[in-house]
């Protein structure tokens, strides 16, 4: 029986993470195609910020209300829905002929695809033996991270030879086969849905103010030509709003977002992991093209391609993930992948054009191996002491803060430069002075995610290891 069930969580999973994929190439390829993108539309930054900005504050601020949804119209139909959502978007982005049209069809893209991955995660992970959960979410999370490395090289290709348009156009294929193997894979709902659930309409307006606050601060803080002052007020605007919200849900029964999971001890910690970890291998996507292209003068499928090798280092460090695991416990292993996260980072400072590709391909490898390790690993902590009760609060809780922070780490990146070209001679983003006081910073930012992970307890994550040891 157990082989059975495991068999249909496993494809269950897969289907997940194309979708997870899909939605994560989609969000980076039109970043690191921006420049193009703005000059083949013949649109200002600001309007091609919008198109990005749209995007990621319509993705923050869905996500809660996918735990609501699916009190109302079941698992089953909500994932199918959110697909066909998608795909049809992406195909509207793809028929687009001016910025209103595209900005309006990735607004609609934004909601299917907030709602696809955390609800697919839900399925998976329900009634799920905890022994189960480690390959679970590592079947789930791992492509996920292959598609910002991907992108640069597969955006770099799309905008040398074809149109933009075609920068969507791949989601369509893959959006109708995720539909179709989903209509045939998966079960129907055995949730018990209900049609008298009162939404709490208060504590959504202020988690989605607070969340598309945050997500549009953190894009303002991105942008070259924005000011110091109005990015702090942005973000501390925000900030206000969401620690309102937070007052509020903490006090009602019924609330929006149930925060009681939050008490869970091992929960707040890997959430804290994943924030602080997101923001520092999230930005690795967007610096590392930006130092090939506008420092060393490399084209973008040559930048794309050295970048693809982080992508390599995901792929290779997924047969080891859970063996490593269950070998060395999980305190043990996120401290030494976010330590070589951060000796990666303080690495990438030292390149230089003169440096061999060789060795900034392994670079990228190594940190490809310890970033996709050690974010398996978070995202797998987050359930180890959550009942099956507060099992889709607490996805839903993970899957908001990952696209929050997530909003976060290019822009952080770009404060980095921004930073680092204040504090260069000639103030030049492009100038190695620049690039090199950037990354030590976010070697210094990825010593949070390693100082979190002392403060982990030896047995933290116990629960995931013992029974799935036994069966291996």
């Amino acid at each position: 029986m157990w082989a059975v069930i495991d068999s249909y969580r496993r494809r269950l999973a897969l289907l997940v993470a194309s979708c997870y994929f899909m939605e994560n190439l989609d969000g980076t390829i039109v970043t690191t195609a921006a420049p193009k993108l703005r000059a083949a539309l013949g649109v200002s930054s600001t309007a091609i910020g919008l198109l990005i900005a749209s995007y990621l504050v319509t993705f923050a601020v869905v996500i809660p209300v996918g735990n609501w949804l699916m009190t109302r119209i079941g698992e089953r139909r909500l994932f199918l829905s959110a697909i066909a959502i998608f795909t049809v978007a992406s195909l509207a982005c793809a028929l687009s002929h001016n910025l209103s049209e595209l900005v309006a069809a990735r607004l609609v893209q934004g909601v299917g695809a907030a709602l696809m991955v955390p609800v697919g995660r839900i399925v998976v992970l329900a009634n799920s033996e905890k022994s189960d959960i480690v390959r679970l979410v590592a079947y789930i999370v791992w492509p996920g991270l292959l598609a910002p490395a991907l992108a640069p090289l597969v955006g770099g290709v799309i905008v040398t030879f074809a149109s933009w348009q075609w920068l969507f156009a791949p989601n369509v294929p893959l959006g109708v086969g995720a539909f179709v193997a989903g209509w045939l894979i998966m079960k129907p709902s055995t949730r018990r849905r209900t049609t008298n659930t009162r939404l709490d309409w208060r504590g959504m307006l202020l988690t989605v103010a607070g969340l598309g606050g945050l997500v549009y601060g953190a894009f303002v803080a991105g942008q070259l030509s924005s000011s110091w002052a109005r990015v702090g007020v942005d973000l501390a605007a925000a900030t206000a709003v969401m620690g309102l919200a937070v007052a509020y849900l903490r006090g009602r029964r019924d609330a929006f977002l149930d925060l009681s999971v939050l008490r869970v001890r091992t929960f707040a910690q890997s959430l804290r992991g994943i924030a602080a970890f997101t923001v520092v291998v999230g930005s690795v996507p967007l610096m590392l093209p930006l130092l090939f292209q506008d420092r060393f003068g490399w084209s973008p499928v040559k930048s794309g391609a050295l970048v693809l090798f982080v992508f390599l280092g995901n792929i290779a460090a997924k047969p080891s993930t859970t063996y490593l695991l269950n070998r060395f416990g999980y305190r043990w292993v996120l401290v030494t992948t976010s330590t070589a996260v951060a000796a990666t980072m303080a690495g990438f400072a030292f390149l230089s054009a003169s440096t061999p590709v060789e060795v900034i391909a392994l670079l990228a490898f190594a940190n490809g191996v310890v970033r996709s390790i050690g974010y398996s690993g978070l995202m797998t902590l987050v359930y180890s002491d959550v009942d099956e009760a507060n099992m889709a609060h607490g996805t839903t809780l993970a899957a908001t803060l990952q696209q929050v922070v997530g909003g976060f780490a290019a822009s952080v990146g770009v404060v980095a430069l921004r930073i680092g070209s204040s504090l260069t001679r000639g103030g030049a983003l492009n100038s190695q002075g620049t690039f090199r006081i950037a990354f030590f910073l976010m070697t210094l930012l990825a010593l949070l995610p390693v100082a979190n992970a002392l403060t982990l307890h030896p047995s933290a994550g116990d629960s995931l290891r013992q029974r799935s040891a036994s069966r291996s």
